[in-house]
């Protein structure tokens, strides 16, 4: 019997080699080959096939602007990260640390989907029933409008798929049991087969469907493994290329990597409309989604969950999570606005300065370490803070993660406060980015993080002289604003507010 032949393929990027070597040839990634079987039996055409509909070719001007249309998912938080809801024919791919809540989550979503799709078909019964009641009746041989969750007829889609690779369908009842789902009518199928999945998709046409994960699912055209990444590759074009024909909506959950990516060829985020990535500590009741990538909405967008007995709940406003509740102000505290996506949101800083030894460390959770670093040097050569024999430690509160600069001034203000041991005064907040030379820069739309701090009864902010609001602003009433340019006012002007 003749050896298969074998081949290396890259794990980041999906390019292939005949030997092994130890950087990949196309994106230059080390250690990133593995061994496979090669796919002869694929035709090239379809391996690479558009995964979106064909067009003649038709200038910018001629084609028609049109806002997709959307369907809510039922839950607020989920629906603002997706843009607005659920896309039709959109594929959403969503990944996290296993037993975060992804499953749980789109569990609630397909139940939710489903109970407002049979309302509206017994709506639509309703309103048919009065018809023929007021004709002589309804000709004969016609059928019924059917509510039920079986196969529907051709070219009616509606309903929702659970598509569960990882669990059996009594495992999913179970967890629906445990979330107060009860009599939901959400469409279960326990199947790995890529063939007998699209089989599926394709008899009973629902709106939206889940594949829970697409590690699992291979294909019977492929000899490698499942979760390789030629399986995870196909795998996910062919649902893609289904639902962009079909237009249903598919979510695939992904696994992540120790370093907390998705695991799989990277060509499969740029695949999919919409990439989320569920964060927080298991040992944390809160969760946030973060859109990374979405065709049909803005990135960075986030949405806060908390775990309870019944499944997460929402968050509407998630300010009061990252902010710690004390009586009176401490030392080495300051309240920040970051912007996640369109979202305004006040995160207290907090910052520990001690005695070190020889070797001072420096540490951050929540804030880029480099960046800690960069602002020390800068507290020490403009506003002459000293802390090159000091331990300082700085911690965003909640667990969220704060990747813009405008938490500078913040953090320079904490780890002041620290060192001096006096506490800025209630109701103060800072923000603003800061440069090498000193200057403080402004943020983008101060203006909405100016809004939500006075919304929520701060009284005194520090932030960028172009960051001012207009005199006469009723939106900033009870908020007295100061404006700053260099460092040197802003450590001078929180000394006089002590």
């Amino acid at each position: 019997m003749a050896k298969e032949k074998t081949l290396f393929t890259c794990n980041e990027c999906g390019g292939s080699s005949p030997k092994w070597l130890g950087k990949c040839p196309h994106c230059n990634a080390w250690n990133t080959l593995i061994e496979s079987v090669a796919e002869s039996s694929v035709p090239a055409k379809n391996r690479f096939a558009s995964l979106a509909k064909t067009a003649a070719v038709t200038a910018l001007a001629d084609i028609e602007a049109s806002d997709v249309e959307r369907t809510p998912t039922g839950h607020d938080e989920l629906d603002r990260v997706l843009g607005g809801g659920i896309v039709e024919g959109g594929v959403v791919l969503i990944g996290g640390d296993p037993g975060i809540g992804k499953s749980t989550l789109l569990l609630q979503a397909l139940d939710s989907l489903q109970r407002r799709w049979e309302a509206a078909q017994g709506a639509a019964g309703k309103r048919g029933a009065a018809l023929d009641m007021s004709d002589a009746g309804p000709p004969q041989g016609a059928k019924a409008p059917s509510g039920g969750s079986g196969p529907r007829e051709a070219g009616q889609r509606g309903g929702t798929l659970y598509v569960t690779g990882e669990e059996s369908g009594a495992q999913v009842a179970l967890r629906a049991r445990r979330l107060g789902l009860d009599g939901s009518k959400v469409n279960v199928l326990a199947e790995i087969q890529l063939e007998k999945i699209l089989a599926t998709l394709d008899a009973h046409r629902p709106a939206v469907a889940v594949i829970d994960s697409i590690q699992t699912v291979y294909s019977e055209q492929l000899t490698s493994a499942p979760g390789s990444v030629a399986q995870v590759r196909e795998c996910a074009a062919h649902l893609t290329r289904a639902a962009k024909a079909s237009g249903t909506a598919i979510v695939l959950v992904g696994h992540v990597t120790k370093e907390g990516a998705l695991a799989g060829p990277r060509v499969l985020e740029h695949m999919v409309d919409t990439v989320l990535y569920f964060e927080g500590d298991t040992h944390s009741s809160f969760r946030l989604i973060r859109a990374i990538k979405n065709r049909f909405g803005a990135v960075n967008e986030i949405g806060v969950f908390a775990m309870t007995e019944k499944g997460l709940k929402g968050v509407s406003n998630p300010s009061a999570i990252f902010l710690s509740q004390h009586s009176e102000p401490v030392p080495g505290s300051c309240v920040m606005v970051t912007l996640e996506g369109t979202r305004p949101m006040l995160v207290e800083i907090q910052a520990l300065v001690d005695t070190g030894g020889p070797s001072p460390r420096r540490l951050s959770v929540g804030l880029d370490r480099d960046r800690l670093a960069m602002l020390l040097a800068v507290l020490h050569r403009h506003a002459g803070v000293a802390c090159m024999d000091q331990d300082v430690f700085v911690n965003a509160v909640g667990g969220v993660r704060i990747t813009e600069p405008a938490a500078d001034l913040a953090v320079m203000l904490a780890i002041t406060s620290s060192l001096r041991g006096k506490a800025l005064p209630k109701g103060f907040l800072a923000f603003g980015e800061v440069g090498l030379a000193g200057e403080v820069r402004p943020a983008p739309r101060g203006q909405e993080r100016l809004k939500e701090a006075a919304k929520l009864g701060f009284s005194v902010a520090v932030v960028p002289k172009a960051n001012m609001p207009k005199k006469n602003d009723k939106a900033f009433e009870g908020l007295t604003v100061h404006g700053v340019e260099r460092i040197e006012e802003a450590m001078e002007l929180a000394r006089s507010l002590t």
